[in-house]
């Protein structure tokens, strides 16, 4: 077999059997097959697309590249929640401590920022001693003793995911259906989660800009998922603005607190609690949305989800005692404000353009090997819908140094929208999708 040959057979839109696209996996894993034919084939894979067989060997094989986490002796039952990434998106710092406050075990295995998308390990990295590097036997005792742990992905944990993840990056394949497909889920079932709730995120923020490229890959992670033997749920939930009012590693962290206090902005607690129920309703934990949201409600109010939260950070090495004394104040001293240009109301706050210039101050990263910052970011005061008035403060926007800001602001002076009148209710829940 001839990595040149299955190159052609995808180019030319024929379909791969399984030993032909475990070559081309084993191959790059081992070194066999050099950058350059994998990159033509991630490309024809792009443009050609891969059928529904294709993908469920493809994602499988990446599985099987490397260990899978043994959760033995770990009671269960076992749940994970995926979002395809956004901007201000902290719910997995808020759902996991909800979700194991309602009895369910959350092994949630996460990424870093990438592009202008936010990265769960580094907002919870921005805690001071926080930990994500963990063994798998760390990560097994810490899922039993909290009922969640936060990790990223190790060399030996899909290997191929890592690789291909990275080659995607640089060769404008990020987008295609069945390779995000297989990423995701290859990473989730090696984490060791037997039910699956995705988030797949749908605007100008998030990487599937439009509802149907939204719904082709919900489908795909749903079908797939399936396909494997998994419960799984796809939410399709709007990404047209930041998501709540804080946007910034440790500011997002922040946020956390606020929502697991009771006291989070509306769209995020909307997002998280829907996410968090069905998580419950596909562990057998509730009959139906209603009733999980309940449960999840009533895990805030009692504070349980905010006592598993800060026994993790303690667990993963966090310092509590600089954690809460950093709260409201670990801030960059190179900040301005962003002001209403016109009176009306803000009829727009763009996710991509905010996101972007997130990059700028140092919230997120242009390369892999570039820092990431955690008193950077923004503070909103009003967002869409709110009526203002000329010169109203809209944000506070903080970033590693005034080169910085003055290459963000032409871009978060863009992303914000004044109009004369009120614009509709956002939709955050756009469709679900459920193979439970």
């Amino acid at each position: 077999m001839r990595a040149v040959d299955v190159i052609m057979k995808k180019r030319d839109g024929g379909e791969l059997s399984r030993e032909e696209i475990a070559f081309m996996i084993s191959g790059y894993v081992d070194g066999g097959i050099p950058e350059y034919q994998v990159s033509a084939w991630l490309m024809s894979v792009f443009f050609q697309g891969m059928t529904s067989r294709e993908t469920a060997d493809l994602t499988e094989l990446m599985l099987r590249s490397g260990d899978v986490m043994d959760l033995s002796g770990v009671p269960g039952p076992f749940v994970d929640k995926h979002s395809t990434g956004g901007v201000g998106d902290k719910v997995s710092l808020i759902l996991a401590p909800i979700a194991a406050a309602c009895g369910v075990k959350v092994p949630m295995m996460s990424g870093r920022a990438l592009g202008h998308t936010g990265g769960t390990l580094d907002k919870l990295e921005s805690i001071p001693g926080y930990r994500t590097n963990l063994s798998p036997a760390e990560f097994r005792d810490f899922l039993r003793a909290d009922g969640f742990a936060m990790t990223g992905q190790t060399a030996r944990v899909v290997p191929a995911d890592k690789k291909l993840y990275a080659l995607r990056d640089v060769t404008a394949t990020v987008e295609s259906v069945p390779l995000i497909t297989a990423s995701i889920l290859s990473k989730k079932v090696a984490e060791g989660a037997e039910s699956l709730v995705f988030d797949i995120k749908c605007g100008s923020g998030a990487f599937m800009k439009s509802f149907p490229d939204a719904r082709r890959l919900a489908e795909s992670l749903v079908n797939t998922g399936k396909a494997m033997g998994k419960r799984i749920v796809g939410v399709i939930s709007d990404m047209s603005e930041p998501l709540g009012r804080k946007v910034g590693n440790f500011f997002e962290v922040e946020e956390s607190i606020d929502c697991l206090s009771g006291k989070g902005p509306q769209d995020l607690m909307e997002i998280t609690y829907r996410l968090a129920a069905w998580l419950l309703v596909a562990a057998g934990k509730a009959r139906d949305p209603d009733e999980a949201r309940r449960l999840c409600e009533a895990a805030v109010t009692d504070g349980r989800a905010m006592d598993l939260f800060r026994r993790n950070v303690r667990t993963q090495g966090g310092d509590l005692a600089r954690m809460d004394r950093l709260y409201g104040h670990h801030r960059s001293s190179h900040s301005f404000e962003l002001r209403a240009p016109a009176s009306g109301f803000i009829t727009g706050l763009d996710a991509y353009g905010i996101g972007l210039a997130g990059v700028y101050l140092g919230v997120g990263r242009n390369t892999t090997a570039d820092p990431v910052y955690p008193d950077v970011g923004f503070v909103f005061e009003r967002k869409t819908g709110d009526a203002v008035a000329s010169g109203d403060l809209v944000a506070r926007v903080y970033g590693k140094d005034e080169a910085s800001l003055a290459a963000a602001r032409p871009l978060i002076e863009g992303a914000l929208k004044v109009g004369p009148a009120a614009p509709p209710p956002r939709k955050l829940i756009l469709e679900e999708l459920t193979a439970l």
